[in-house]
């Protein structure tokens, strides 16, 4: 009797030897795969899909990623598809990140590169993609002290051709409206006497004002090839609305 209760013992103490193993194990596994869900749901991967760059975020699980979209709106708008402009990722399909940081460097990269030769061009549709890769490049929080010095130039070249540009429409507005005036002037019509005052009131100072632009725009400009002078224009140019890009003001022609 007693060595059959010694057996059920054994038995007994086994089974719960084995229960305390395989809980353990359990246990063990819960929690790397927990330990791995927390180290996927904190990393990020960059993925090429029809011609743009998605930032993806793990899920909480061990595997597996969707596409990163923050509650925060600036936020949102600084990780939003980046379109590639028929371009390369430049070796970022499928790059993963630990840190945001470190995305928002590489990201800066592929956005500069994207953005220099686009914000020189006379195109005005390639132009206006440099300009939207440049917005881009402003969104990155996590960047270094050097990239925030590269984008501040950026920003400042672009700041001065824009500029650069609307003062040039600025003259050729007003020299068209100069043009409209004694258009009107000269026509005997009912408004002729009022186009008179106004062109004896602007008259005068818009000469002045059209040629401070014009030495502006096309003789103070430090960027004119072998440091010469410009020929300077003569005419109203262009009607507005014709379109100059940001990056180049064209000197017109013609008579006034």
């Amino acid at each position: 009797m007693s060595s059959t209760s010694d057996s059920f013992g054994r038995r007994a103490g086994r089974a719960f030897t084995r229960l305390v193993v395989t809980l353990i194990v359990f246990a063990l596994l819960g929690a790397v795969g927990f330990l791995l869900a927390q180290l996927n749901a904190r990393t990020f991967t960059l993925q090429q899909q029809d011609g743009k760059l998605l930032v993806m975020k793990g899920r909480m699980l061990p595997v597996g990623s969707d596409p990163y979209r923050p509650s925060d709106p600036a936020v949102a708008a600084a990780y939003a598809p980046i379109d590639l402009f028929g371009g390369s990722p430049a070796g970022l399909d499928g790059a993963r990140f630990d840190e945001r940081d470190a995305m928002d460097r590489a990201l800066f990269q592929l956005l500069e590169g994207l953005a220099r030769p686009r914000l020189v061009s006379d195109d005005p549709a390639v132009l206006s993609q440099g300009l939207v890769a440049l917005g881009r490049m402003q969104k990155l929080a996590g960047i270094t002290d050097e990239q925030r010095k590269t984008l501040r130039s950026l920003e400042a070249e672009v700041a001065f051709f824009q500029a650069r540009t609307r003062l040039d429409q600025a003259r050729r507005d007003i020299a068209e409206a100069v043009t409209q005036l004694r258009l009107a002037a000269d026509s005997g019509g009912r408004h002729a006497r009022a186009a008179h005052r106004m062109l004896g009131a602007v008259e005068p100072p818009t000469a002045a004002l059209e040629e401070a632009l014009r030495r502006a725009v096309y003789t103070l400009d430090s960027d004119a090839a072998d440091g010469s002078t410009p020929a300077v224009p003569t005419g109203p140019g262009p009607a507005p609305g014709s379109g100059t890009p940001a990056g180049r003001a064209t000197p017109d022609g013609g008579a006034r």
